[in-house]
């Protein structure tokens, strides 16, 4: 039997955003705090977050990853094996998530300290030198959200001024005063990576 006009019913298919990431280093280089930031935001942007932190034997030093997720939809489970999106501060990092990145997916690396360069050749493999910026800076406690920036520039998941707020709600009140500072090296990281991407072709090491 053929369907009246009035009768079809119209499905409007709605894009659903999910990034399932990884951030790895060294304790003391601001990683657990990055994926703070990055959730804190995506609550301010109405998205379901999952943030879980893992420690080495020493808190600074020592190892130090945490899972982020930030989706449209409720999160079933905050325990990941793969991701979209890795992004690895020292070469322990590197030897240990560059397989866990999706085919397809996105590597961003601090260059100083790495031994090598990564081998995967079916994702996409961004470097940059953050901790140079943050020296260029004078103030290498903005050397994370150096790297923060040039994530959003690669994957604008989230609004800058939503990460500014979470970047609010991690530090303390006594630190507030830094938070111009910390946007500004946010900024600068999202500068650094695009001038990067628009000077290389492919592989944008």
């Amino acid at each position: 039997m053929k369907m009246a006009p009035a009768d079809i019913i119209l499905i409007k298919t709605i894009s659903v955003m999910t990034e399932e990431m990884i951030i790895a280093g060294f304790g003391g280089q601001g990683v657990l705090s990055m994926g703070q930031i990055l959730c804190y935001g995506g609550v301010m942007q109405g998205l379901e977050v999952s943030w879980m932190p893992s420690y080495g034997p020493e808190m600074r030093g020592g190892t130090a990853n945490c899972t982020v997720i930030l989706s449209d939809d409720p999160i079933s489970s905050p325990v990941l094996t793969q991701f979209d999106t890795a992004i690895v501060l020292n070469q322990p990092s590197m030897d240990k998530f560059e397989k866990a990145v999706k085919p397809g997916g996105l590597l961003i690396y601090e260059v100083n300290g790495m031994t090598r360069e990564p081998e995967r050749k079916d994702i996409r493999v961004c470097s940059l030198a953050a901790y140079d910026e943050s020296v260029r800076m004078e103030n290498t406690k903005v050397f994370n959200m150096i790297v923060i920036g040039g994530f959003l520039a690669i994957k604008p998941v989230l609004e800058l001024e939503n990460v500014i707020k979470g970047l609010e709600k991690v530090l303390p009140s006594r630190y507030h005063h830094l938070i111009p500072l910390n946007e500004k090296a946010i900024r600068r990281g999202m500068d650094l990576m695009l001038e990067r991407a628009g000077a290389t072709n492919g592989r944008e090491h």
